[in-house]
């Protein structure tokens, strides 16, 4: 029997035949976040360049809080961590966020006349 069928089979470490294996940890799905949002700001500033005067402008305040609640969406999903825990979890920590989210955003539209009728 030669030794290098012996080692082989004992499972022994020999540094020059040890080939490590890569592990990828999820970093495609964080790629794969990356480019979604990175397409969705594209889409955002193409919007806020392009957007008529002609056009209200609430329309474009309403555009711009709907893809920014996207890319929170991701950002807290992905990042956060949060699409791995439990419902209840996840609806303790965002409905308060968008009920302050949504009066803070009523707020500042209403404080720059974006909804007054004067």
């Amino acid at each position: 029997m030669s030794a290098h069928s012996t080692t082989e089979n004992t499972g022994e470490y020999i540094p020059e035949t040890y080939i490590p294996t890569a592990v990828s940890h999820g970093t495609g799905e964080l790629w794969k976040t990356f480019w979604i949002l990175l397409g969705i700001t594209i889409v955002d500033f193409i919007i806020y360049f392009s957007w008529p005067s002609s056009m209200p402008m609430m329309a474009r305040n309403i555009t711009f809080i709907c893809l920014g609640i996207v890319k929170a969406y991701f950002i807290i999903g992905t990042f956060m961590h949060l699409k791995y825990e439990r419902m209840f979890m996840i609806l303790m920590l965002i409905l308060p966020a968008i009920v302050f989210l949504g009066m803070l955003i009523f707020g500042l539209l209403h404080e720059g006349n974006a909804l007054s009728t004067y």
